[in-house]
C-alpha cells in the first residue's frame, strides 16, 4: 500500500495511534482502488480538509469530496464522511441499514471489526460519481 506523497497528510496519518491508523490507511487503500475501477471518476486528489485527509475528484468534477478521520474520543473508531448537503448517506441509509451512521455526513466504522468491503466501495463508488448524471450499479 503506498503511503501519502504529501507531508501534511502522511503527518496526520502517522499521528493516530494503533488501530485506527492502519484502518484508516486500509480505508484510504480502498478509496484509492475503488476511484481506478470506477469509469468517469479520473486520478484523485489527496489533501487536507477540515484537518481530515480528504479525497477529491478536481481531473474530472464527476464527484464529492470524500474524508476520513478517526471519532474524537474513541480509541477504535473512525469514519468515512461526506459532504452533509447531498443525499448519500440517505442512500446508504436505505441501501445498508446495518451499518453505523452519524447524521447526513457519515459512515460510522470500528478498527475491531472488518470493515464491509464490498458495502464500502459501492458507497465510495456513490460519492466518487455524485455529480454525474447516472450512478454505477450497487
Amino acid at each position: 500500500m503506498s503511503r501519502p506523497q504529501d507531508p501534511a497528510v502522511r503527518a496526520v496519518f502517522d499521528a493516530y495511534p494503533e488501530p485506527v491508523r492502519a484502518a484508516l490507511l486500509d480505508l484510504r487503500a480502498l478509496i484509492l482502488e475503488t476511484a481506478t475501477a470506477t469509469p468517469g471518476v479520473g486520478a484523485l486528489t489527496e489533501a487536507l480538509r477540515w484537518k481530515q485527509p480528504a479525497y477529491l475528484t478536481a481531473e474530472t468534477g464527476a464527484g464529492t469530496t470524500i474524508r476520513i478521520d478517526a471519532l474524537k474520543g474513541s480509541t477504535d473508531g473512525y469514519a468515512l464522511y461526506v459532504n452533509c448537503k447531498t443525499t448519500l448517506v440517505d442512500s446508504y441509509r436505505h441501501l445498508y441499514p446495518d451499518l453505523g451512521f452519524e447524521g447526513r455526513r457519515a459512515v460510522i466504522l470500528s478498527a475491531k471489526a472488518p470493515p464491509p468491503r464490498d458495502v464500502l466501495r459501492h458507497c465510495i463508488a456513490l460519492a466518487l460519481t455524485y455529480h454525474r448524471k447516472t450512478q454505477p450499479a450497487a
